[in-house]
C-alpha cells in the first residue's frame, strides 16, 4: 500500500506537468536514440542500443512510479487548514532557542520540498519534530548535528 500523500494546488500542478512531460517529450527522445543506435547495425554487440533500452525501462519505471504518486495525491484546500497547531501545509516559524535564529518553513510533501524556498518535507526530522505543536511550544528535535530545542512563535498557511 502506498502513502497518502498531501500536496498544495501548485505541487500537484507540477507533478502532473512533469508526468505529461514523461510521457510525451521524453519518450519522444528515448525513442529517437533507440532508433539511431539499431541504425548503427548488428543489436547484438551494440553498446548504443542496450543503453538506450536501459534508458527506456528507467524511464518507464519513473512514469509509473510518478503515476503511483499522482493516484495516492490528495488537494489540501489551504484555506481551511487549522493555524492552532502544526500540520502538513503549515507555514510555521520557528526558533533556535540555544542561538535564537529564527527560521520559517512550509510542511510539505517530499515531493515538493526545496529548502530554498523554505519548503521541508513533513518526513524531514524538523517537520515531524513539530508537527501537532502549537504556538509557544517548544520542542527538542534530533537533528544530524545534534539535539537543537526549538520554539513555535507563528503558524499560518
Amino acid at each position: 500500500m502506498t502513502d497518502v500523500t498531501y500536496y498544495t494546488n501548485d505541487g500537484l500542478e507540477k507533478l502532473k506537468q512533469e508526468i505529461h512531460y514523461l510521457k510525451t517529450t521524453g519518450r519522444q527522445m528515448i525513442s529517437k536514440q533507440i532508433a539511431e543506435a539499431r541504425d548503427k547495425g548488428d543489436l547484438s554487440e551494440n553498446a548504443e542500443y542496450d543503453a538506450a533500452k536501459e534508458a527506456q525501462g528507467l524511464h518507464e519505471a519513473k512514469i509509473a512510479k510518478l503515476e503511483t504518486t499522482l493516484s495516492t495525491a490528495r488537494l489540501i484546500d489551504e484555506s481551511k487548514l487549522d493555524t492552532t497547531k502544526v500540520l502538513a501545509l503549515s507555514i510555521v516559524k520557528i526558533k533556535n532557542v540555544k542561538n535564537g535564529a529564527t527560521m520559517t518553513y512550509q510542511l510539505v510533501a517530499e515531493s515538493e520540498a526545496d529548502l530554498k524556498t523554505g519548503k521541508i518535507s513533513v518526513k524531514s526530522p524538523i517537520a515531524q519534530g513539530l508537527l501537532g505543536k502549537s504556538v509557544g511550544d517548544k520542542t527538542e528535535i534530533q537533528v544530524p548535528a545534534g539535539k537543537i530545542e526549538f520554539e513555535i512563535l507563528e503558524i499560518s498557511r
